[in-house]
């Protein structure tokens, strides 16, 4: 969450970075209350200190009326004491449910507008458009010719938006996890795998709402814990309460998990296929930084994304995301879409990784601390997080954009080791 004392000092830009982003937040009532939870506080340490100085002379008294009437002013004293640390509580969890709707300040050079239309463009990839001298397949056709994805066994189990991946496709999805893997573990990456739930504190730390009416998040019943829409949640959760050394950092991992999403409202024609889905891998870089090598790290996992993509031969352009379409955490974005000729009526561009710089707003709620050597105090870390490969997306892209006039595919060479072909189909 944002800093309590910052919004305090800063209202009109906290208020004004609210209304860039979109986000409709109590910052007035917040500083409101704040303010009564600070005389709440110190009513409740004067009283205390009072309470302490009239014990202290209970056994100085020089007769049992005084020392009777010095208990019952101490009794009193806690009593009004402990009425006011209740108060100071009652407004502590105010202001804090206050607190954590207001979203992350926003980095000044990220684009202002109100959704993703705003986005700016940063850079393409190196492979251009395919130009086809045919009519291309969306992936869903090609993955009925060759018998590569089952949506109707995957309703049968476990409803719609479930899958079975089959055959070639499978190669795919393990190729894919272990080109991404090896080629962040050679960047410095420590490969983890994560556990597939979280307890609700951390998805909250994090920055998602996993219970309530508008989540996306699948909860257990009767626990605390939650399915996990993304390694971010469980590779950030993993260092909370912790403190780190400086010297340690940056500290960079890579994560393998499954993902688990409602996709609410997620129904439509860009969303057909494997575009939305309520399961799929992914392959997550997470990072805890220094406050001055967050900017640095942001723009080598965009590069590493961008990298990644080159090597699948798949053309993607990088966008900027505009300030009403980042979420809480995040003090900047970048957006990689990937150029899908199936999607829509001759091809549109369609996500595919994103990577955000989320300053100390994670680590403050998780509790994610580093410490200078030499110096007494801690400080809040950096947390920055990026999809290397999102698996049923990145399909998506593979299938489409490599496929040949005769319905067969080409199978990227950087994967080739792994799926053990050159072609699907062919």
């Amino acid at each position: 969450m944002l800093d309590r004392k910052y919004i305090v000092e800063n209202v009109e830009l906290v208020k004004q970075n609210c209304l860039v982003r979109g986000v409709s937040a109590e910052v007035d009532r917040l500083v409101e209350l704040e303010a009564q939870r600070r005389a709440k506080l110190n009513e409740a340490q004067e009283l205390n200190r009072q309470a302490n100085e009239t014990s202290k002379l209970i056994g100085k008294a020089a007769t049992a009326e005084e020392r009777e009437e010095l208990k019952n002013r101490g009794r009193m004293l806690r009593e009004q004491k402990d009425a006011a640390t209740l108060a100071h509580d009652s407004l502590e969890a105010m202001v804090l449910e206050l607190q954590a709707y207001i979203p992350n300040m926003t980095h000044p050079n990220a684009p202002v507008g109100k959704d993703d239309s705003d986005n700016t463009h940063v850079e393409f990839g190196k492979t251009p458009i395919p130009e086809f001298d045919f009519a291309p397949k969306d992936h869903l056709e090609l993955g009925r010719q060759h018998d590569l994805i089952d949506f109707e066994s995957g309703a049968r189990v476990a409803g719609a938006g479930f899958y079975f991946l089959r055959g070639d496709a499978v190669l795919l999805d393990l190729a894919l996890q272990q080109f991404a893997v090896q080629h962040l573990a050679a960047s410095g990456f420590t490969p983890i795998t994560t556990p597939d739930v979280a307890q609700t504190q951390i998805l909250q730390g994090i920055g998602f709402m996993p219970r309530g009416p508008e989540t996306q998040i699948y909860s257990i019943e009767n626990t605390d814990l939650n399915l996990v829409a993304t390694a971010e949640i469980t590779l950030g959760g993993m260092l909370a309460d912790q403190v780190l050394e400086a010297e340690q950092m940056p500290l960079k991992f890579v994560g393998i998990s499954h993902c688990f999403r409602t996709e609410a409202g997620a129904a439509g024609r860009a969303s057909k296929g494997l575009y939305r889905v309520h399961q799929f891998t992914k392959i997550e870089m997470f990072a805890f930084t220094l406050p001055d090598q967050s900017d640095g790290v942001h723009e080598e996992l965009r590069q590493l994304e961008c990298e990644l993509f080159d090597h699948l031969e798949i053309p993607y352009r990088v966008v900027d995301t505009a300030t009403g379409d980042l979420g809480g955490p995040a003090y900047r974005k970048y957006d990689l879409e990937a150029w899908m000729p199936g999607r829509g009526d001759a091809g549109e561009w369609g996500e595919v990784t994103s990577t955000s710089n989320c300053t100390d707003y994670q680590a403050r709620r998780l509790n994610i601390r580093y410490r200078l050597k030499g110096e007494k105090g801690t400080h809040f870390v950096h947390t920055l997080n990026g999809t290397a490969i999102a698996i049923s997306r990145a399909l998506i892209a593979i299938l489409e954009n490599h496929q040949r006039a005769d319905g067969s595919i080409n199978v990227p060479k950087v994967l080739r080791p792994w799926v053990g072909k050159d072609t699907i189909g062919g």
